[in-house]
């Protein structure tokens, strides 16, 4: 594979909110994420944004039922669909504890409550917790405890 462009990871998910400057303020309150680009859309809302959380970038656009169809393709938030997801996103973090207190004061609503993964002494082990943003959207947040050998 050849490399990605300097500073790109090789996938950036997406994600669509009803309201996405406030979804913004919010990642960066609730999940300690920075924006390192926001794109007005003509109608004021949000049309392109590029989050960062070291190197993973999360991009964040307005979509909502008021919202037109982009490419060809409805964006809605999960609350908009009766809480449906099609994806959930899944990011290592340094203090997994302390993220995931930071989440639960910003109101995050923990759905998967801090849990110890050791897949055994060959796999690795993890300690992680999963939440729901505002706009519905299934987050995973996990610390790696231990490596698989070799």
């Amino acid at each position: 594979m050849k490399p990605t462009p300097p500073g790109w990871p090789r996938l950036s998910p997406a994600i669509y909110c009803e309201n996405a400057r406030e979804a913004i303020a919010w990642y960066q309150r609730a999940f300690g994420f920075t924006t390192q680009i926001l794109v007005d859309a003509p109608d004021g809302s949000v049309m392109h944004s590029e989050l960062r959380y070291g190197e993973a970038i999360v991009m964040v656009a307005e979509g909502s039922a008021t919202r037109g169809v982009r490419f060809g393709i409805a964006g809605r938030a999960p609350k908009v669909l009766e809480g449906a997801n099609t994806q959930s996103l899944f990011l290592y973090v340094d203090d997994v504890e302390a993220h995931c207190a930071q989440a639960q004061a910003a109101g995050a609503r923990i759905v998967y409550e801090m849990t110890e993964n050791d897949y055994g002494a060959e796999h690795w082990c993890d300690r992680t917790y999963a939440c729901l943003d505002p706009d519905g959207h299934l987050w995973w947040f996990s610390q790696r405890l231990r490596n698989p050998p070799g």
